[in-house]
């Protein structure tokens, strides 16, 4: 029946009693299964997290250069991973390394939040900031 339509006769459930076969253009059945999983992938949201690295004693332009970097992240919609690094006697002022964490991130508070508490790392202090959501 199928070569006589011009179909393709398809095993559906080889486990079953009997087994469930169907009539069917198998080519386009593997077009519009791959048409479908196309279109899953264009409507997925993906977060990226972008990395700024601030050295403790950093200058006022380039602190605010790296500001507007990261609302532009916030704005987009990744999370950004903010890295506060302490070079060789530095690490005694962990203080002002706290300090500028906030300070980033009531300059940044529109566009993000801070997701946990920073924490020291090693020679590094880490924090993440998430984009708070457009919707409200």
């Amino acid at each position: 029946m199928a070569r006589n339509r011009g179909y393709d006769l398809v095993e559906i459930a080889p486990d079953a009693k009997p087994p469930v076969c169907k009539i069917m253009d198998y080519g386009k059945f593997v077009y519009d299964l791959a048409k479908k999983n196309r279109e899953a992938k264009k409507k997925q949201v993906h977060n990226d997290l972008k990395i700024c690295k601030i050295g403790l004693n950093i200058a006022e332009g380039d602190f605010d250069v790296r500001m507007k970097r990261v609302s532009k992240f916030l704005q987009n919609g990744d999370k950004v991973k903010l890295i506060v690094m302490f070079r060789g006697r530095e690490i005694i002022y962990k203080k002002q390394g706290f300090q500028m964490i906030e300070r980033i991130t009531e300059i940044v508070d529109e566009f993000g939040k801070l997701e946990g508490p920073p924490k020291m790392e090693g020679k590094n202090i880490i924090a993440i900031l998430a984009p708070v959501s457009k919707k409200g």
